[in-house]
């Protein structure tokens, strides 16, 4: 498995050569976020299609 060091150099890799300060913010933004929800996901569980189909139901018709 690759650190985490490993898959922010690719990912700067992916991105052009003009890109700037704030593009690197907010790609290393998304990747932390998308990190932190997987992590999260392994800890706490996830729903099912229908459980959250069920929800929104609830929701949009409150």
């Amino acid at each position: 498995m690759s650190s985490t060091k490993d898959k922010v150099e690719s990912m700067l890799r992916k991105l052009p050569n003009d890109c700037t300060i704030e593009d690197i913010q907010y790609h290393l933004y998304v990747f932390g976020k998308v990190k932190q929800s997987l992590q999260l996901a392994d800890n706490e569980g996830v729903l099912q299609q229908a459980e959250v189909e069920g929800l929104l139901n609830k929701w949009l018709i409150e």
